[in-house]
């Protein structure tokens, strides 16, 4: 009891962050100098960069590296772009590098915006006549437009703002529920901040009109915001990402197999993940696996994607695939409609150094750009993926990638891991494979 007592600390949050780090080590590690060394040791060695990079969380103590990639030759709407793509697993960048280059040559990934609409609610509590409050609803959406003036200005300014505000009877479902669902154009931001200060704003007005408000009875002027705040499940705000060529440009495949039979697997292994949840959970998870990196390399927020995304593919009542594919006429045809609510202006964007090289690197681009080319990538990543899958397997390549991972984890020294790439150019890489080759290797010395 003691000993966890010692675990336990108050007033954490305002020691210096030598004084977090020297309580972690003191309490929770073996080796407290080594430790400390090791956690500051990830310091930016630039003060001021590391002073905006320790604002962006809470009780920073550290930066936690990850490998910043890119994957070149992404020809997206006649436009060539080399992607940043930030994630720990090198399968991922090499696949999605893997699916641009094979698009390359075969008229590259065809991108459209079909709608930039965000969303967010006010839910209420009100026990008043719904009839009542739907009789004067024109009003009460002038008077909340006027009140909301002021923060929405610069928005209009820029071509964004309010678009649409709905009121919804939730009473069915529960007693004395009702929603204010609004629609949201945001341009170039994510537009989080925006949203929330409106919808807070919103509510104030919703308020202050039904408590006075003649219409309504006294008995009815009593009315609780329960929660003002934006939805992640955007379903209007959507990209289509698609690539098409008649089958035989396909070209062949491992094992002698066809373009023809190459598109009839590869088309089957789509509509399974149409079918099948289980198979569809991990259809999409390869998808996110390239859309996430460039999320996150962009300065997005990449679970807020995630959220959303998989809320879409359950659309219809069941968790489908996010991709499709068809072969009609001697053409094969593989898309994706995804929504993804993205900025290129505020927030990390701006803030984070890398963020800010990354949209350099992709060229500047506004978020209907930027959403284009992150549904490119996931496309791509997706279609590398399946590929594999219904060729030569997912873990030839998969572990071919993460030989130098199992290297490094035996503690292979350089001239080792020359040999080791070399012997298992034609073989099966596997752990215990490296462990035995490595140990086969060492008793010749």
């Amino acid at each position: 009891m003691s000993q966890e007592k010692t675990k336990t600390i108050t007033g954490f949050s305002k020691l210096s962050k030598r004084g977090k780090i020297r309580w972690i080590v003191e309490n929770f590690f073996k080796d407290p100098e080594a430790v400390a060394r090791e956690l500051m040791s990830y310091w930016h060695g630039d003060e001021e960069q590391q002073r905006i990079l320790d604002g962006f969380s809470e009780n920073t103590i550290s930066n936690f590296p990850m490998p910043y990639s890119v994957a070149p030759n992404f020809l997206i709407n006649g436009k060539t772009y080399c992607v940043p793509m930030v994630i720990e697993e090198s399968s991922v960048v090499a696949a999605a590098a893997a699916g641009g280059k094979f698009w390359l040559t075969r008229g590259g990934f065809n991108a459209t915006i079909l709608g930039t609409t965000k969303v967010g609610q006010v839910h209420f509590s009100w026990k008043g006549a719904f009839r009542k409050l739907e009789s004067v609803f024109h009003e009460l959406e002038d008077r909340l437009r006027s009140g909301a003036k002021e923060i929405t200005a610069n928005m209009e300014k820029r071509g964004g703002g309010v678009l649409d505000i709905e009121l919804l009877d939730y009473t069915g479902l529960e007693s004395d529920y009702y929603q204010l669902r609004v629609k949201f154009e945001t341009c170039d931001s994510m537009g989080a901040n925006f949203i929330n200060s409106v919808l807070e704003n919103f509510g104030d007005t919703l308020q202050d009109f039904i408590e006075g408000h003649p219409i309504f009875d006294d008995d009815e002027r009593d009315v609780e915001i329960i929660m003002a705040i934006l939805s992640n499940f955007t379903p209007e705000c959507v990209v289509r990402a698609e690539v098409t060529c008649p089958v035989e440009q396909l070209g062949c495949f491992e094992g002698e197999t066809s373009a023809r039979h190459f598109a009839e697997r590869f088309a089957k292994a789509v509509r399974i993940a149409r079918i099948d949840p289980y198979r569809a959970t991990t259809h999409n998870k390869g998808i996110f696996n390239g859309i996430d990196a460039v999320v996150l390399a962009t300065g997005n927020d990449f679970r807020a994607i995630e959220a959303c995304g998989h809320t879409f593919s359950a659309k219809d009542g069941q968790y489908r695939s996010l991709s499709q594919c068809t072969i009609e006429n001697g053409v094969f045809r593989f898309w994706m409609d995804i929504p993804l609510a993205l900025g290129t202006v505020g927030g990390l964007t701006k803030l984070h150094p890398m963020a800010k090289r990354s949209l350099e690197l992709l060229g500047q681009p506004n978020a209907e750009e930027l959403m284009m080319v992150i549904a490119s990538v996931g496309l791509a990543q997706n279609f590398a993926a399946v590929k594999s899958l219904v060729t030569t397997g997912i873990q030839k390549g998969h572990m071919k990638m993460h030989l130098t991972n199992i290297l490094n984890h035996l503690g292979a020294k350089a001239n080792e891991m020359e040999e080791a790439v070399h012997y298992f150019e034609d073989k099966t890489v596997s752990f215990t494979a490296v462990r035995d080759f490595l140990e086969g290797q060492r008793r010749k010395v």
